[in-house]
């Protein structure tokens, strides 16, 4: 936009309203002085008209006089739609200012106002002897609201959620809408009354436990807050950062919770970022490989199958376990690049070995997200010529539960190209019997930690022993994880469990360990338990 086409500044409006102001005054007070003045010769003129002299020069006077007061009438006309002008100018201005100050939705504070009335908030508090704490509130199943009920439903929970926070906090709190399902607040308190602020934030988190209603529809939500404590150096940005910081380690630690930061947390962020950086750099690499996992036929005590595990092999640090990357993976989306690479060169290693092992593949909740992932796992089944009879795919219940008609979709067309499904970690989510006659599922695999605990916790031993019935009537295959000793083996056989895998059979091992067992197998060597070495299972191979 050109100098000569911009609009009207404030200053620039203000200056030109002030210039018409003078000019408007100057003919007012002239019009009004020249009426005063000849008021008594207008008098005058109408006397003598009356009595029929000078009525000629009366006559044009009156004309003048006329003129004069039009010009008066007219100025404070246009004085009048003036004023108004600045009237409806300073209410535009206001509700402009408003709107750059407040969330439209929630009517809090955005997040420039809150940094601008923070900085203010702390050096008072600084200059008087109190402390600043800052709080930073996520809503965790908000996407989950929004997926499910819509966003209607989602706005109403942001203006419910705001509602529960100005009311626990105390007058005179900022209290700000950052955006999306992110809050962030203010407040003074005496320094030292930590315990104070702790009260006050899990009382936030105990009404967000609670269902909540939103457009007459009842949502759970919960939510995962951090709380930084002001310091000698902190600014009002610095202390959103770390309250930020630790609102991700609550959610870490299961949501619905709150966390104070501490310097560690900084210092787990910062080998977090070193760790995704090196993930990037991994995947361009090539460095994740896949592990197997036995899984055993329980009565034979022969192999069936592998189940694959992602390895890191990372060039200084070794073999790095999944626990270290994966959930980073999943967060960052990375995890679809690296499930990819990590089946594509398990099914090229296993695609010369017995025609009757299986390879089981984990597939992560995010992954499942993804409506073209079907048409990528068989493109990698082509590319390998990797039988698809001998592939299983394993899906968590907590992955169906994020959208169960995409998940449906998805399932449909691997078992169309003659993948086999299985549900991973049975019993641990909220509608196991409603997915099993919702989707083709041909095995279910019990979750390890029923089977650790069944020698010493009964509720674990009937919860493992219905399972087995269920499967059973349905005509679906049971597999046990987490078997760690010949005693929970023993225990599982009577129960009807069929299959089984866990270190009792040994650690997860490369492609090269696994093909030298299978080549011990078919020699007809008892593998089970491990009692074989891994050098010699590699001179086998």
């Amino acid at each position: 936009m050109t100098k000569g086409n911009a609009p009207d500044t404030r200053a620039g409006f203000i200056v030109r309203l002030i210039g018409l102001d003078i000019i408007l005054a100057a003919v007012i007070m002239a019009g009004t002085i020249l009426l005063v003045k000849n008021a008594g010769r207008m008098l005058g003129y109408a006397f003598g008209a009356i009595d029929g002299l000078q009525f000629a020069r009366g006559n044009s006077f009156l004309i003048a006089v006329s003129l004069n007061l039009a010009l008066l009438l007219i100025g404070y006309r246009r004085y009048r739609d003036l004023s108004r002008e600045v009237q409806e100018r300073k209410a535009a201005e206001e509700r402009a200012l408003l709107l750059s100050s407040r969330d439209p939705l929630t009517g809090l504070l955005n997040r420039r106002s809150l940094c601008e009335n923070g900085a203010e908030m702390l050096g008072r508090a600084q200059s008087s002897g109190k402390a600043v704490a800052v709080i930073l509130i996520d809503l965790d199943h908000f996407k989950n609201v929004n997926d499910v009920h819509g966003h209607g439903v989602g706005d109403s929970l942001l203006r419910t959620a705001s509602a529960i926070i100005v009311d626990k906090l105390p007058v005179g709190a900022l209290i700000a809408r950052l955006g999306g399902d992110e809050f962030a607040c203010a407040l003074t308190y005496d320094e030292g009354q930590d315990n104070s602020v702790t009260y006050m934030v899990d009382q936030i988190v105990q009404n967000f436990t609670q269902p909540l209603v939103a457009d007459r529809i009842v949502v759970h939500a919960g939510a995962s807050i951090g709380v930084a404590r002001s310091t000698a150096d902190a600014d009002i940005d610095g202390l959103i950062r770390r309250a930020d910081i630790a609102m991700y380690a609550a959610k870490h630690a299961g949501r619905n919770r709150m966390a104070w930061f501490d310097e560690s947390m900084e210092q787990d962020l910062q080998c977090r970022n070193e760790t995704e950086n090196a993930m990037r750099s991994g995947i361009a690499k090539s460095e994740f490989v896949p592990y197997f996992e036995q899984q055993i036929d329980l009565a034979s005590k022969r192999i069936t199958g592998f189940e694959v595990l992602a390895r890191w092999e990372h060039p200084l640090r070794g073999l790095v376990p999944p626990d270290d990357f994966i959930p980073i993976a999943e967060e960052t989306g990375m995890i679809g690049d690296i499930s990819e690479m990590v089946i594509r060169k398990a099914l090229a290693v296993a695609k010369d070995w017995d025609h009757a092992i299986t390879i089981s593949v984990n597939i992560s909740p995010v992954q499942l997200r993804d409506p073209w992932l079907a048409q990528k796992i068989v493109k990698i089944l082509i590319e390998t010529g990797f039988p698809a009879s001998r592939l299983e795919i394993e899906i968590t219940e907590s992955a169906l539960f994020d959208n169960l008609a995409l998940a449906q979709s998805i399932i449909t067309s691997l078992k169309n190209q003659g993948i086999r499904i299985a549900l991973d970690d049975f019993g641990t989510g909220y509608s196991s019997l409603a997915h099993l006659r919702a989707l083709p599922f041909d095995r279910i695999k019990i979750d390890k930690s029923f089977v650790m605990s069944i020698l010493d916790n009964n509720e674990s031993a009937a919860i493992v022993n219905a399972i087995s019935s269920l499967g059973d009537s349905l005509n679906l295959t049971v597999t046990a994880e987490g078997i760690e000793d010949s005693d929970i083996a023993d225990r599982l056989t009577p129960m009807g469990i069929s299959k089984g895998q866990g270190w009792h059979y040994g650690l997860p091992m490369d492609g090269e360990a696994a093909a030298g067992m299978l080549a011990l197998q078919t020699a007809g060597e008892t593998l089970v338990p491990a009692n074989v070495s891994v050098k010699r299972i590699r001179a086998a191979a």
